[in-house]
């Protein structure tokens, strides 16, 4: 099971990254502190919805572009996939920890990715952020840095909702 999340997820990160070099992404509509956006990929329309994070710590560290993101794909039998972006690599081996309301996600990492290790807990993830009002990820860069960044979940329920039909 981790084995094959792990293949989806390179497969989503060579894909997003493919589809940035080809193309930008268009903004749909921003819904307070969560966008929803669209792109055409190679194997069809990919929809998802970003925010960025409210704080940052600690704050003398250069955290780079960091983005919490909720994917969906048109045409295929995946619904909602969360995931996070760093604006650096993380510790390798290393797990980032999402917390929602005091219930936390392990997410696996690989280079500046990290996605639910448990695949089935996809979806109480994101039922856990749109019942939630603050989002906090906890994650350690390859330096050995400890992070901590905490994101609104203010407008995440409407932005999904955007996305719902993704075609």
């Amino acid at each position: 099971m981790v084995v094959k999340k792990f293949v989806s997820a390179v497969v989503l990160s060579i894909a997003l990254t493919s589809a940035a070099l080809a193309q930008s992404p268009t903004l749909i509509k921003q819904f307070n502190a969560w966008g929803a956006y669209s792109y055409d990929g190679p194997e069809g329309k990919i929809c998802y919805v970003l925010s960025i994070p409210t704080r940052m710590e600690p704050g003398n560290v250069n955290h780079g572009d960091i983005f919490f993101l909720i994917s969906r794909r048109s045409g295929q039998d995946v619904t909602y996939e969360p995931q996070a972006m760093m604006g650096y690599p993380l510790k390798e081996s290393s797990k980032v920890t999402v917390t929602v309301d005091g219930r936390s996600f392990v997410l696996f990492t690989q280079d500046e990715w990290a996605w639910v290790e448990n695949i089935a807990e996809e979806p109480a993830l994101v039922n856990a952020m749109r019942a939630g009002s603050s989002m906090t990820v906890k994650a350690t860069s390859r330096r050995g840095t400890n992070t901590n960044y905490i994101y609104s979940l203010t407008g995440v329920t409407a932005a999904l909702t955007e996305i719902q039909n993704c075609r």
